[in-house]
């Protein structure tokens, strides 16, 4: 009778290291955003159909405002809550803007147009930038600027003239030699 050729059982150490690790909770990145907002429940509303984003938590507070909410928009996280009685924190479309959110996405003529047909107003149209940017800034419904771009297939030539008619538009025409600090 042929005898069948043993092979070693494993030890539970060789099974545990094929074990798949178990993942941390996810944690914020080192610096994230936290919007003070005037009417942070249509906020919420209004950056899920016009960014995407996911409401991770939201905390209730007193009079139905939100205490403290957690939004993810892509690979980031935005915190935000309600302006309450007592902060020093302004609404921004009464003070205007302090800060422009930069959204960088592959399909940003796509989340453009989104924001855009939710509200968004334009203060720089999107076009291709002569850094090498499809490039335009927005002001949502909330005070909040959102700059949005990704890079743009270019030639070096498209950006020469892309550049000299931006520097033309930001001194008068007389080129950046003419720029001052004082007015």
């Amino acid at each position: 009778m042929a005898q069948r050729k043993r092979t070693p059982a494993r030890s539970t150490k060789a099974r545990k290291s094929k074990a798949q690790p178990r993942e941390a909770p996810p944690r914020p990145r080192t610096v994230t955003p936290y919007l003070a907002v005037g009417e942070a429940s249509r906020a919420i509303d209004w950056y899920e159909r016009a960014f995407g984003a996911k409401v991770v938590t939201s905390t209730p507070g007193p009079g139905g405002k939100v205490m403290h909410a957690e939004l993810k928009i892509g690979d980031s996280s935005v915190f935000l809550s309600d302006i309450f009685p007592g902060s020093d924190l302004k609404d921004p479309r009464e003070s205007g803007p302090s800060v422009n959110m930069h959204f960088y996405s592959k399909q940003i003529d796509r989340v453009w147009k989104r924001a855009v047909e939710a509200g968004a107003k334009v203060t720089m149209p999107i076009d291709n930038q002569f850094w090498g940017e499809r490039y335009g800034r927005v002001l949502d419904p909330f005070g909040h600027s959102w700059a949005m771009s990704y890079p743009a297939k270019m030639s070096a030539a498209e950006k020469k003239q892309k550049e000299q008619d931006a520097m033309a538009s930001m001194s008068g025409g007389d080129g950046p030699e003419s720029w001052s600090s004082n007015p």
